[in-house]
């Protein structure tokens, strides 16, 4: 029976609405959790509330000293603007970061139907079949900022240039021959292949498993080598990409729903060397040891620093301090094109497949998706908060522990490398009596700072960094040569190192699989890396940590800087001195595990996978340019701003 407003109908209402507050109070339940309590009121047709909606103060539901109590609340000074206490390069990054994160944060939709418009306008395009299904996914889910998801829709933008059938051919065969590929069938809601044992697509099974139901059949390849594949000529990705501009469009009587049973997807009854289904060659070459620079090049512009040889310095001011070499453009420092590091023992192609990894660099066009170990539970892997004691009780130290990877090691090139190179400039013995550049306080101006070309760092890295490889590995013919520079540290466990304020994270063969830990963490993540990942939009450097060049020439500054050098009184006799920076410190670290916790959740990397197939079942629909969602998003808000409260009686439905 419907609600009619009559007299005498409003007065049950009114004495129902008594009997319900008489009865809270009656419980005992104080008014101050009566929202709480209200909230947690079972309504018929509405999602179960969700207990566990995270609160920006506490870290998935533990507390910060592992005692069982509520966390403390948030300092007060992180809710401040920033501004910067004096002229130091750093100070004025951070406060810069500040800026650009806040103009992020009031960016943000708040309502369906913005969301929707800001979709069409930035993409052009109507959003997929079953963008309605997604938010509410997303909304359930407490998603902080509901679109930002460029990363998404940058990956595929060059598809839109090539055929969906072609598409879904490669998909569906690129695992077949021993490539480093594995296969991914969803078929009726349902993962009803995995063409290879691996950990990571069995990994990522179990996370698509969370959604499978709401996507369309599809044939997903997956990479499962720990490099990324495809790199597209430049002139050739220009060619794609202005394709699918000019493919943009919005037609008013789109179908809200996939295309069903088209062919070019995997025929799962028939074995391979029976199915004759056309297949595509994915144009797969090797290239053991040979610079990975060689084959990168050709993704980068013409006129990039990689192609045409243009001053090393000039390139370089592009994306850091000339003076300090801090680094002001994480961006541009992990730019293939701008730095040309070298990478070794690659396998890849320079066709535009469809093939899904877990990292790229910048002249990679693999398509991203969260990495197998954000979501896999793994001791190793997985922020551990045992260890993780508050700011003022742990060392000024900056640690890090791993293994000689990230290429192919030979006698004459060891010393080249980018782990090797951060291990001996820590060293204090090794760099006994070297000087290194640093940005030091002027004498006769407090607050303002110049270089100082001749700081010998020893003392203060046996001081404040604690560095070093466990084992050797990856070498060529085997690692003897490392007998004679090399001694082995002991192995630190992943929580052991939160007792240490300053958290380095670098590459391997491949992105480190640590780094959300890092940023969960009550320490300070300082990051150097050439890869990128599914969620590099959502962090903001010098806001939630720190970026450091891949050669690490401005590492003794940086340290310096949160750490300080000397007393203000000695700089007179020509003794260096720089402040502590460690209120700074400190923020940066609990700025970034505040958010990381925000936007680095497995909740998000649920609603992120979602999204990216979500997209990627448009971009293999043969009616791809007729499909999507074309309504205005005003029926979703109304849904959502109904009455929050229905209470029932007998005969009676009432909303409130």
């Amino acid at each position: 029976m419907g609600f009619a407003p009559t007299p005498r109908r409003w007065l049950l209402l009114f004495a129902t609405i008594g009997i319900f507050l008489l009865a809270i109070h009656l419980l005992g339940v104080p008014s101050s959790n009566l929202q709480d309590v209200l909230d947690k009121v079972p309504i018929p047709g509405r999602p179960k509330p969700d207990s566990s909606t995270f609160s920006p103060y506490k870290t998935k539901g533990n507390d910060e000293n592992g005692t069982g109590e509520e966390a403390s609340e948030e300092p007060r000074f992180l809710k401040l603007q920033w501004d910067p206490r004096d002229n130091h390069p750093i100070s004025k990054l951070i406060a810069e970061a500040d800026k650009r994160w806040r103009a992020y944060e009031d960016s943000r939709s708040e309502t369906f139907r913005d969301l929707v418009a800001n979709y069409r306008r930035k993409y052009g395009r109507h959003p997929p079949p079953g963008f309605i299904e997604w938010y509410r996914f997303a909304r359930k889910r407490n998603v902080h900022n509901i679109e930002d998801f460029d990363q998404i829709m940058g990956d595929l933008r060059p598809f839109w240039a090539i055929p969906p059938k072609t598409i879904r051919a490669l998909a569906a065969h690129m695992w077949e021959p021993d490539d480093g590929v594995s296969g991914i069938h969803i078929r009726k809601g349902k993962v009803v292949k995995n063409n290879k044992e691996s950990w990571r697509p069995e990994t990522l099974i179990t996370l698509i498993k969370t959604f499978v139901q709401h996507l369309p059949d599809m044939d997903i390849a997956v990479n499962i080598l720990d490099q990324p594949r495809v790199v597209v000529p430049w002139e050739d990705l220009q060619q794609h990409l202005d394709a699918e501009f000019k493919s943009r469009q919005t037609v008013p009587d789109a179908l809200n729903e996939f295309t069903p049973g088209m062919d070019g997807l995997l025929k799962l009854e028939s074995e391979p060397d029976q199915d004759n289904s056309t297949r595509e060659d994915a144009a797969w070459f090797r290239a053991p040891g040979k610079p990975y620079m060689d084959i990168a090049k050709v993704g980068c512009p013409p006129e990039s620093h990689a192609n045409n040889g243009t001053d090393v310095v000039f390139a370089e001011n592009t994306w850091k301090v000339a003076a300090s070499g801090i680094v002001t453009n994480f961006n541009l420092s992990s730019d293939l094109c701008t730095m040309g590091p070298e990478i070794s023992d690659k396998h890849a192609t320079k066709r535009l497949v469809p093939i899904f990894g877990e990292c790229k660099v910048n002249v990679n066009n693999d398509i991203l998706f969260p990495a197998n170990m954000y979501w896999r539970h793994d001791q190793r892997y997985d922020y551990d908060n045992r260890h993780d004691v508050e700011w003022s009780e742990k060392k000024d130290v900056m640690v890090w522990r791993g293994v000689t990877s990230g290429g192919v090691q030979l006698e004459d090139n060891w010393e080249r490398m980018h782990r090797q190179r951060l291990v001996q400039m820590t060293n204090s013995t090794v760099m006994k009596g070297k000087e290194v550049r640093l940005f030091a306080e002027k004498a006769q101006r407090p607050g303002d700072y110049d270089v100082l070309p001749n700081f010998q760092p020893s003392q203060f890295l046996d001081n404040h960094t604690d560095v070093g490889f466990v084992e050797a590995w990856g070498c060529v013919p085997d690692c003897h040569f490392y007998d004679s520079v090399m001694t082995w540290k002991p192995q630190i466990t992943l929580g052991k190192q939160f007792e240490d304020k300053y958290l380095i994270d670098v590459d391997g063969h491949s992105f480190s699989g640590r780094w959300r830990a890092f940023l969960e963490s009550k320490s300070l993540g300082l990051k150097a890396t050439i890869f990128r990942e599914w969620h590099d939009s959502r962090l903001f450097e010098w806001r939630h940590f720190v970026p450091l060049d891949n050669r690490y020439e401005e590492l003794y500054s940086v340290l310096a800087y949160f750490i300080g050098i000397g007393e203000r009184e000695q700089r007179a006799a020509g003794q260096p001195f720089i402040p502590e920076h460690d209120l700074e410190a400190k923020r940066l670290a609990l700025q970034g595990r505040e958010w990381a916790n925000k936007v680095l959740r497995r909740e998000d990397i649920e609603v992120y996978m979602y999204r990216l197939l979500l997209e990627y079942g448009r971009i293999i629909d043969d009616n791809r340019d007729r499909i999507g969602y074309s309504g205005d998003g005003s029926e979703i808000d109304r849904e959502e701003s109904e009455p929050m409260i229905k209470i029932w009686w007998p005969g009676l439905s009432v909303h409130m």
